[in-house]
């Protein structure tokens, strides 16, 4: 393990941010029932705290962050990415822009470290 992967008093934290297209909804009830849905799922099954941060006019296409604590980099990461294909796997959605960042705090403040995909 990387001294930024595991550090006692380090705090992680690693945010997702989607973009997907919905190709299925016919309107803004049934594009909320599903994001509603990816919300509800990766807070129970991940720990993922989300929300719908862009796009809540579109029909066809939502925004979704969200964010996890942890005390490491790689885990937080790992969660991240199983939760984008948990996202694909079970929900009618195709994404288009998958961004994964996690920003590490210690005893001296913060510096990050990103990954885009």
């Amino acid at each position: 393990m990387h001294r930024r992967d595991m550090i006692p008093g380090d705090m992680v934290v690693s945010m997702i941010l989607l973009i997907m297209e919905l190709p299925e909804t016919s309107s803004l009830k049934d594009k909320r029932t599903i994001v509603m849905g990816m919300k509800s799922k990766l807070h129970r099954k991940f720990n993922i705290s989300s929300a719908e941060v862009d796009l809540q006019d579109s029909l066809v296409f939502a925004e979704l962050g969200g964010a996890l604590v942890s005390n490491s980099k790689a885990f937080g990461e790992k969660v991240m990415n199983g939760a984008a294909q948990f996202i694909e796997d079970n929900f009618p959605v195709r994404i288009q822009s998958l961004q994964i960042h996690s920003e590490v705090f210690d005893e001296r403040g913060s510096y990050d470290e990103a990954e885009t995909l």
